[in-house]
């Protein structure tokens, strides 16, 4: 198969395939002689182009078809054919020796070849003005009189000593850069300690603040739960636990504690377990402001006991029960009426202890006075007895409200007598 296509050598700027002119496998020894001749000083003139040593041998390449494909490239070997070689290593040659005699590898295409006569042509035309600036310089040089030949050259001699002093100082410079920057990168490592000294105090100055703010706020937590401690504290020191405790009013005819009616009428007939309640209640009352002021009865014992409470007669081992179970009869149970009547006196016996306690306790008096199983009313003189037998249920209803106002008396002048004390205290 014949080649279409032969390229040998390539551009040595571009590495393009080039195309070489027939002419160049044919050059006659006069024509190697004159190209051999060095173009400046300093050339081998004794170089031999056919010898068999070459510098800057550039192998040949040869675009061939390859296989059954249309195009490829194949690379010819050293075995070739010595006719077909014999031109290819006289251009080798010829190219090797204009490459010694120059700054530039041959062979090159036309292109780079333009390129390159151009870049010659301006670097000619720059030393042409150098030149030609010099040529005017040294003839200035020469029409200079002496006496400015020497100033030159003592200003030439002065400007080195200047260099060398500069280049001296300029070497202490550097010497004090080194120092500088040695010092520098101390410093660099100490901001770098700082750095993180820094981030690390921001950390736990973040921690500190966060810790701080939680204790601020459950401080002041805790002192709303003190002032809210204290202010309760302080109503309930105003409060009377006997007044929240024994709450005495009435109900029409009725007297009542803690909202429990005492007594009972035709037109109103209240319950037995509600009237037997409200007697608990009143038995509560008597024995807790007893305790309070510490008395103790002489004859009986206060056993508050809910609805089934009593009086415990002192010596006798006999209880006198304050509740009852049946209808109002003209004949009632005596051990009911002896205990409402045990009760009467020791009402009257806690206001001669609270008379006995002199100052303003002599002046405690109770709004109805009670002789006996009576309670008398200033205002109408009238006396109600406490008992059942023998009397109205209107009457004894009256009687029991009697009792109630006197003990709602007896229960302030204790509270009073409490709030006082805790004043004086604080």
């Amino acid at each position: 198969m014949d080649p279409r296509v032969t390229v040998n050598f390539v551009c040595q700027r571009c590495t393009q395939p080039i195309h070489l002119d027939a002419g160049f496998s044919h050059l006659n020894e006069h024509t190697l002689a004159e190209l051999a001749l060095p173009i400046y000083q300093g050339i081998d003139a004794d170089f031999d182009p056919s010898d068999e040593t070459l510098d800057k041998f550039v192998p040949p390449l040869r675009l061939s078809d390859s296989g059954h494909h249309n195009h490829g490239f194949m690379l010819v070997g050293e075995s070739y054919d010595t006719e077909k070689t014999q031109p290819l290593k006289v251009v080798t040659g010829l190219y090797d020796l204009v490459s010694s005699n120059s700054d530039i590898d041959h062979p090159l295409c036309e292109e780079c070849t333009d390129a390159l006569l151009d870049m010659m042509d301006t670097t000619l035309s720059r030393t042409q003005k150098q030149a030609q600036m010099s040529q005017q310089l040294l003839v200035s040089l020469n029409k200079m009189p002496d006496e400015d030949v020497t100033a030159l050259e003592n200003e030439l001699k002065s400007y080195g000593l200047e260099q060398e002093r500069l280049l001296v100082e300029l070497a202490e410079t550097q010497k004090e850069q080194e120092v500088v920057m040695t010092v520098l990168e101390k410093h660099e490592e100490e901001k770098a300690r700082l750095q993180d000294e820094e981030e690390r105090y921001w950390r736990e100055y973040c921690s500190h603040k966060y810790q701080l703010t939680q204790m601020e706020d459950e401080n002041r937590s805790l002192k709303n739960q003190l002032q809210y401690t204290q202010n309760q504290l302080e109503r309930l020191k105003k409060t009377n636990v006997f007044n929240t405790t024994f709450h005495i009013w009435y109900s029409g005819h009725f007297g009542t504690i803690n909202n429990l009616r005492l007594g009972r009428l035709p037109t109103a007939p209240v319950t037995w377990p509600e009237i037997n309640a409200a007697w608990g209640q009143t038995v509560l009352l008597l024995a807790s402001l007893a305790r309070k002021i510490g008395l103790k009865f002489s004859k009986y014992r206060l056993v508050p006991f809910g609805n089934h409470s009593y009086i415990e007669v002192i010596g006798e081992n006999r209880e006198l029960p304050l509740y009852g179970s049946g209808g109002f009869r003209f004949l009632w149970d005596t051990k009911f009426d002896a205990g409402m009547v045990a009760f009467l006196e020791c009402v009257a016996e806690f206001q001669q202890h609270v008379e006995a306690q002199g100052g303003q306790s002599a002046k405690f008096c109770l709004p109805y006075r009670i002789n006996k199983h009576f309670i008398e009313d200033p205002t109408s003189n009238n006396s109600m007895s406490i008992k059942m037998q023998f009397n109205s249920e209107e009457q004894w209803t009256k009687a029991l409200k009697f009792l109630l106002t006197n003990l709602k008396w007896g229960l302030t002048w204790v509270s009073s007598a409490l709030f006082s004390s805790s004043q004086g205290e604080n």
